[in-house]
């Protein structure tokens, strides 16, 4: 029967070793598309991410950005602690302030309510800057001038002390801790031992006893002898 059909019908249904082959490499490349395509789409397990509490987020990504460095208190190594300081005399709310590192004697004025009206501030620097434990005193009397000490040719005193170039002797029985700090060769320590020997023996009778002071010399002592008064 094959032998009746026309040429082009039996080249048509002739099969060939060469499209056998074409047809099985087609078939294989149809399988192996269609098992990848599966393989991809099948399902898979997901694991969620882990919840991170906020105690263990590492310091660094924590801690806010570090402030600049305010204030002459203020230290390579961090904020330095707050000084607390005596405000006394002619202001409106007396007492001890807390104030922040490097605080001058403006601010220490401000935190007391400002000075009272008719107050001498003359010889008070409010530009000076504050150190831990002192006092200011606005409007303290200026005491006389010492006899042979005039002008410029006096001991500088520390401002906000109160005396100038040009003041009498400081009354040990009196001054303050800021007054005797402003003594030449007395820091706020040396100031505030003076303060307690003369709570502890009530007062000074002479300059003589400043000897028994601790921290000051004979050396020191007469550096301060021409300077003090009982």
């Amino acid at each position: 029967m094959r032998e009746r059909l026309p040429l082009w019908l039996q080249d048509s249904c002739a099969v060939r070793p060469r499209a056998v082959a074409a047809v099985g490499v087609v078939l294989i490349c149809a399988v192996g598309f269609a098992g990848q395509q599966y393989w991809s789409a099948r399902p898979r397990a997901v694991t969620a991410p882990a919840v991170v509490a906020p105690g263990a987020l590492p310091a660094a990504a924590t801690a806010p950005a570090a402030a600049p460095a305010q204030g002459a208190g203020t230290g390579a190594g961090g904020t330095a602690a707050p000084i607390v300081v005596d405000v006394t005399g002619k202001v409106r709310d007396p007492g001890v302030r807390r104030l922040p590192a490097g605080s001058r004697v403006e601010d220490a004025l401000a935190a007391a309510g400002g000075v009272r009206p008719g107050a001498d501030t003359t010889g008070l620097n409010r530009a000076r800057v504050l150190v831990d434990g002192e006092q200011v005193v606005v409007g303290a009397p200026a005491q006389p001038p010492p006899a042979g000490v005039t002008g410029g040719s006096g001991p500088a005193y520390g401002a906000g002390s109160g005396l100038g170039s040009g003041a009498g002797p400081l009354s040990l029985g009196s001054a303050t801790v800021a007054q005797l700090d402003g003594l030449p060769g007395v820091g706020p320590v040396l100031a505030q031992h003076i303060v307690d020997f003369r709570t502890a023996r009530g007062g000074f009778r002479s300059v003589e006893d400043l000897r028994q002071v601790d921290g000051i010399g004979e050396r020191r002592f007469a550096d301060l002898r021409p300077l003090v008064r009982p």
